[in-house]
Order: structure tokens, then C-alpha cells, then sequence
């Protein structure tokens, strides 16, 4: 755990954010894939976890820009929104998880209306009825999307504060060259 810690120490803030934007987006294109050419149609849950996607990549992008400009605080705090973006939406995924598993009830607003459009690439995929919160529409290894999501979005989690936190340390570093007297 220690070795695993101090490996986690040693990545750069533009690796971590790097790769927690390529996951999100591989994750976010995969949902907007399993709909328009799977044909599995997302609940209202659903489509509420896929917001930390929708705020997430561009504050991801943001930030390591930010990185290449020297501006680490601010990349920092954008790594930390990011971070708690996504554990947030972990918490969304294992809210709608359990429902499936029927610990709980979903939400009473999660019977959508049929008239709730879904956006496809044909007229077809208009005004098709979403399936109910409380029901798995697909599982692989025994999660669900929202499983899976809830592992996606904690991994994301991890690495934006992985980056936050390499920003942060990198901040605080003496210039290269510097020598005390």
C-alpha cells in the first residue's frame, strides 16, 4: 500500500490530468455509443451522471492548460472541483446501483415521461420511452452502467486528485536551480 502511495506521489500533474480526461471521455463517448448505436435507452439517472462528464472534460482541459502556462494553483483548484465533480457522481451512481439491487427505491421522479426525447442520428430515436431508475438495462460482471460508473467516476476522482495534489507540490517546489545560502 505504501509502494502503491508513493508511486501515486510520483506522477506529474500533467500525467494524472492527462489520463483522468482520457478516461473521461473514452467513458463518456462509450455511454453516448451503448445509446445511439446500442439502442439502450438511459434513465433520468442516468443522464444526471453524465453531468460530472459534461463539466469535468472541459475544467480537465482547462486545467492543464493552465499547467503548460505555469499557473499550477489555479490547475489545482480545477483538479480538486474535478475530483469532487466525480465523487459526487459516484455517489449518484451507487444511489442508482442500489435501486437496481433494490436496497432502496429509486427516486419517485424517476418514472419519465414518454414524451422525454432522446437524440439519435434518425428520427426513429425520438420519443422513445426511458426505462425506470430502478431497473439494470444491461450488466458486465455483474455491475450495471451505473456500477461502472461509479467505478469510472471514482478512478477520475483519484487521478484529478492525484494532479491537484502534484500541482499543489509543484507549486510550493523551489525554482530549478535554486540552492539556499
Amino acid at each position: 500500500m505504501a509502494a502503491a502511495l508513493a508511486r501515486l506521489k510520483a506522477v506529474s500533474p500533467v500525467h494524472a490530468g492527462g489520463a483522468a480526461l482520457a478516461l473521461a471521455l473514452v467513458t463518456i463517448l462509450a455511454a453516448h455509443a451503448f445509446e445511439s448505436i446500442g439502442g439502450y435507452i438511459p434513465c433520468p439517472l442516468c443522464l444526471q451522471q453524465r453531468y460530472a462528464y459534461y463539466v469535468g472534460i472541459p475544467l480537465l482541459a482547462a486545467a492543464l492548460a493552465l499547467l503548460t502556462v505555469g499557473k499550477r494553483a489555479l490547475a489545482a483548484v480545477l483538479f480538486a472541483a474535478v475530483a469532487v465533480a466525480f465523487l459526487a457522481n459516484a455517489g449518484l451512481g451507487v444511489y442508482q446501483a442500489g435501486a437496481e439491487w433494490k436496497l432502496w427505491d429509486p427516486p419517485a421522479t424517476c418514472a419519465a415521461p414518454a414524451e422525454l426525447p432522446t437524440l439519435t442520428l434518425d428520427a426513429k430515436g425520438l420519443n422513445r420511452q426511458p426505462v425506470s431508475c430502478g431497473v439494470a438495462s444491461w450488466r458486465m460482471l455483474g455491475l450495471s452502467f451505473a456500477g461502472w460508473n461509479v467505478v469510472a467516476s471514482l478512478v477520475l476522482a483519484l487521478g484529478a486528485a492525484t494532479a491537484a495534489a502534484g500541482a499543489v507540490k509543484q507549486q510550493q517546489a523551489p525554482p530549478a536551480g535554486y540552492r539556499p545560502a
